[in-house]
């Protein structure tokens, strides 16, 4: 059993790489969805959130950027304003990238923070935050043009 003391030691998140950089802990984290590749790096600062270099606090697009701040909402600002996060992200459409940028968000934090209380909060909350989005694309077939498309057939 753990003492008190101790943290619980959390499963590994995926796509998550952990550098000390400095003397500082830095964590890179991976986000996918669809075509959209995110990654972000948090380390410790005064809860700066940067897309692509834009503050995250006016991105353009008010669905996308409620999207990507989930998992700061969901963590608490007490967690957040402890750490700077610089979030990369290409490809993909724009609720692809928020997507991305917020499983790559919530797997940097979980794993910066080694929180098991956030994961299983993320988990709770929506599971795609940290596992990702099973759904992929079916396969084209031999002889068609796509995946399920047929000859029309009429009746007359």
């Amino acid at each position: 059993m753990a003492e008190e003391g101790e943290k619980r030691a959390i499963r590994p998140i995926p796509f998550v790489e952990v550098q000390e950089v400095n003397g500082r802990r830095i964590v890179i984290a991976t986000g996918k969805r669809k075509m959209a590749i995110a990654r972000a790096v948090v380390k410790p600062g005064s809860g700066v959130v940067r897309v692509n270099g834009v503050p995250l606090t006016i991105w353009p697009m008010e669905v996308a950027r409620l999207k990507m701040m989930e998992p700061l909402m969901l963590a608490g600002k007490d967690l957040v304003n402890k750490v700077d996060i610089d979030v990369t992200v290409r490809g993909g459409g724009f609720m692809g990238q928020a997507s991305a940028v917020r499983m790559a968000i919530a797997r940097g934090l979980v794993e910066y923070f080694q929180s098991k209380e956030l994961l299983d909060l993320y988990m709770l909350y929506d599971s795609t935050m940290i596992k990702g989005d099973e759904r992929r694309t079916e396969p084209k077939k031999p002889g068609l043009k796509h995946a399920r498309s047929k000859r029309q057939k009429a009746y007359r």
